[in-house]
């Protein structure tokens, strides 16, 4: 999928380093438990491939090419911890400082989120899904910016502690957003 200025597409070997890179920086990371190791982010490239292989969609890696080429990704993945909302096909988007305050979030999101919501006989393909949740920590404002952009809402009634972090961990509190299809 292009947009305006960016390139959504299948990943590339070349992209693990960069990458890897992203994973590692403690400021990108900062709402998630802590930064990747190489290894484990290797091991998160090789779900998202194979995410595409089973869905034919997923998390997309993102070229912004004013920005140097592989910047992350922008796309759709299937959730399905459990909540009272799962499973469910969310859309989410991890991006290199070097990208951030640009726009790529937004714009690469508007994109993933018109995809899954065309039909899957979309010549220009599709999910066909009727709702699309996202989901980040409470303190993650950026996040809830670029979700409130693309149009999702959030019912407080929805908040929830995440099930892969103890109840009184400082992340655990995370809020969900949602979309229906128009």
């Amino acid at each position: 999928m292009t947009t305006a200025r960016l390139v959504l597409r299948r990943w590339h070997d070349e992209d693990r380093v960069p990458f890897a890179a992203l994973n590692a920086d403690p400021e990108v990371m900062r709402f998630f438990p802590r930064p990747l190791t190489r290894a484990e982010s290797d091991e998160f490239a090789d779900r998202i491939e194979a995410a595409f292989d089973e869905h034919g969609y997923g998390l997309w890696a993102v070229d912004a090419a004013e920005a140097g080429g592989f910047v992350g990704f922008v796309g759709l993945a299937w959730q399905r911890f459990p909540a009272h909302f799962t499973p469910a096909l969310e859309i989410g988007w991890r991006l290199a400082r070097h990208a951030w305050g640009r726009g790529y979030a937004t714009e690469a999101a508007v994109a993933a989120r018109d995809f899954a919501f065309r039909p899957v006989a979309d010549p220009s393909g599709g999910a066909g899904m009727d709702e699309i949740v996202s989901i980040t920590t409470r303190t993650n404002e950026p996040s809830q910016a670029v979700m409130r952009r693309i149009g999702m809402t959030r019912d407080p009634a929805d908040d929830f502690l995440h099930p892969s972090l103890a109840p009184d961990h400082p992340l655990a509190p995370h809020v969900l957003h949602r979309l229906r299809r128009a």
